[in-house]
C-alpha cells in the first residue's frame, strides 16, 4: 500500500490549523477550525482506507482485491457527525450575534473572580512554606496526626485485633 505523501502532508496542515483556529476565542474561528479538522479526519480515513478495489459483497476475489468497508463506513459517520456540530455552532454564532453584535466570547464576572481567587490561592502558598518544611517528606509531621501507621513485625503481637486468625487447633489427645 502506497500512499501519498502529498496527502500526509495535507491531512497535518489541516489538523493544525484546524487546531490552532479553535483555540480563538471567536466563535466564528472556532467553526472554521471544527471544518478543517472534520476534513482532517475524513482525509486520515481516506488515506487509511488504502487502495481502491472491488465491493465485499459483489463478485467473487480474493481479499487482496476487495476493498475494506469500514473506513467508508466511519467516513459517511464522519461527515455526520462534522455537519451535525457545524450545524449547532452556527445557530450558537447566530445567537451571539443577535444579543451582543458579536461572536467573541468574553470573561463574564464569575470567570474573572475564580481567576482572581486562584493567583490568591497561589500566593498564600507561596507563603506557607518556610524554611523548616522544607526537609519534610510529607504533610503528616507529628505521630499523632499520621493517618496510617506501619507496623513491624513485632508489634503485631501487640496488636489488640478481633479479625479471625487461621490458627492450627489443638487436638490434644483426643485424635
Amino acid at each position: 500500500m502506497d500512499v501519498s505523501m502529498v496527502l500526509i502532508v495535507i491531512m497535518a496542515v489541516l489538523f493544525a490549523c484546524g487546531v490552532y483556529a479553535m483555540l480563538e476565542r471567536s466563535l466564528t474561528r472556532v467553526l472554521i477550525g471544527f471544518l478543517l479538522l472534520g476534513n482532517a479526519a475524513n482525509l486520515l480515513l481516506l488515506i487509511v482506507m488504502g487502495q481502491p478495489g472491488i465491493a465485499p459483497f459483489f463478485g467473487e476475489g480474493t481479499p487482496d482485491e476487495m476493498s475494506d468497508p469500514l473506513p467508508q463506513a466511519l467516513t459517511l459517520t464522519a461527515i455526520v457527525i462534522t455537519f451535525a456540530v457545524s450545524a449547532f455552532l452556527l445557530a450558537l454564532i447566530y445567537r451571539s450575534w443577535q444579543l451582543g453584535q458579536a461572536d467573541t466570547v468574553e470573561d463574564d464576572e464569575a470567570d474573572l473572580e475564580v481567576r482572581g481567587r486562584i493567583a490568591e490561592d497561589e500566593i498564600e502558598d507561596e507563603t506557607e512554606i518556610e524554611d523548616a518544611d522544607d526537609d519534610a517528606t510529607t504533610d503528616f509531621v507529628g505521630i499523632d496526626t499520621a493517618p496510617l501507621t506501619v507496623l513491624g513485625s513485632r508489634d503485631l503481637a501487640a496488636l489488640d485485633d478481633d479479625a479471625p486468625v487461621d490458627r492450627p487447633r489443638d487436638r490434644g489427645g483426643d485424635a
